[in-house]
């Protein structure tokens, strides 16, 4: 079979090839000769039908599919011979003109990745995150825990910030109640920011069996399009005020949290490892979060525009899951794929590069770094060793591991040979950005 390749401008190629005619007839009399021997139609027994009706029922059924399997066949080969890299779908037509004798022509039209010449990675900048966990940093989250365990006792002052208050409210807008504007014997906790601030604030100072009516703006991207920007008024009746009253670090404290014995100083001490953990996780993924963000400095070429393409797609799939999740009705809502352009070409650039990098420095992720990555996963849980097992068990899972592995690898590389500066950060400030 003789093929051709032409540049048709970039990466855009153009691969002429054939297919042998006498091979199709051949091969589609073969595979009716053998549909006839199972096939079944009205009055006849299976495997008696006519090869002529056969034929004419299931001939170019059968046909298409042979020519479809020899297209796809001599496509490849040709590619192989070629010895190029298809970037996306072909496009596959008959090709113009006449074709040689006992030939079919056909005419691939596709894009190839780009050749990809790397600059020294001693050019690039990138920064390194650091942070220590403090003894503060520890009984901050000893308190935390007290908090999340905490009791409530009834008051009868007014409400303050981090007060536990029941109310009954209904809401209207222009004089209408609306759906979800009401609610009775509601529970909520001014100060964690559940309810908008207008609300919260309105709460503030009330006491127990006081009534009060007070404007609510909503902000103009809340989820509920008939609120968004609107401003409604709340009538509210405060039914009960309690205060927290939170445990005291004792024995009884650290059993609650897991330790047998009741031992406080163990209890530090595993807080302390759990955020050293946290710590040094989340430093991993703000350091590949600068690595990454000055990569792509690193080499310029063409970008495959199948692969921009298809991840504006991704991107914009993306943005609407998000959008759903916020309670919007994004079924008439337009998501054009041009606002992610620059988006998905900085991504393709960037997983091209790291591509490029883990071939030409052997970073693939190997068994046991994977297994050390998963056994640092479990640490975190009780039963550790189950933990383990459940990654093992599932290969998508096992495969997602090996992908952050592989990164990793990739900005170990680069921390090596960059001009790489520490930057530290306030634990509170790391926790904050996760």
């Amino acid at each position: 079979m003789t093929t051709s390749v032409e540049t048709l401008s970039g990466l855009e190629r153009r691969l002429n090839f054939s297919v042998n005619s006498e091979d199709i007839a051949k091969q589609t009399k073969a595979r009716l000769s053998q549909l006839s021997k199972t096939v079944k139609l009205a009055g006849f027994r299976p495997g008696k039908v006519p090869l002529s009706m056969v034929e004419r029922n299931y001939g170019f059924q059968v046909q298409s599919e042979v020519l479809g399997d020899a297209v796809n066949k001599a496509f490849s080969e040709a590619v192989n011979s070629h010895a190029l890299r298809i970037a996306g779908e072909p496009r596959v037509d008959r090709a113009e003109g006449e074709p040689a004798a006992g030939t079919l022509g056909f005419v691939a039209t596709f894009e190839v990745y780009p050749q990809i010449a790397l600059k020294e990675l001693s050019t690039l900048e990138a920064e390194r995150f650091t942070a220590t966990v403090g003894d503060a940093d520890v009984e901050k989250t000893v308190n935390i825990l007290r908090k999340q365990r905490a009791t409530w006792s009834e008051l009868a002052r007014a409400v303050e910030n981090n007060d536990r208050v029941t109310i009954d409210f209904k809401g209207t807008l222009a004089g209408e109640a609306f759906q979800g504007g009401s609610a009775e014997d509601f529970p909520f906790v001014p100060g964690e920011g559940r309810m908008l601030p207008d609300f919260e604030k309105g709460v503030i100072g009330m006491v127990a069996g006081a009534t009060k009516s007070f404007d609510v703006a909503f902000p103009e991207d809340y989820g509920n399009k008939d609120l968004a920007g609107k401003t409604a008024q709340f009538a509210v009746t405060v039914k009960k005020v309690e205060m927290p009253v939170l445990p005291e670090v004792n024995e009884e404290f650290a059993k609650q949290l897991g330790v047998a014995d009741g031992d406080i100083s163990k209890l530090r001490g595993d807080i302390r490892n759990n955020l050293e953990r946290e710590v040094a996780q989340r430093l991993r993924t703000r350091t590949k979060s600068a690595v990454m963000e000055v990569l792509p400095g690193v080499a310029e070429f063409d970008l495959p525009k199948a692969l921009v393409e298809t991840e504006q797609g991704r991107l914009a799939e993306q943005a609407k899951a998000e959008l759903t999740n916020r309670g919007v009705d994004v079924k008439n809502i337009p998501v054009p794929l041009d606002a992610f352009t620059e988006q998905a070409q900085r991504r393709v650039r960037l997983g091209l590069i790291v591509g490029e990098l883990v071939k030409t420095n052997s970073l693939q992720a190997k068994p046991d770094q994977i297994k050390k990555q998963i056994e640092e996963f479990a640490q975190a849980y009780e039963n550790p060793g189950e933990v383990v097992r459940w990654y093992f068990s599932d290969k998508e899972r096992l495969a997602e591991v090996e992908g952050m592995v592989l990164e990793q690898n990739v900005v170990d590389l680069v921390l090596s040979k960059a001009k790489v500066s520490d930057k530290a950060l306030a634990f509170d400030e790391l926790m904050a950005n996760a």
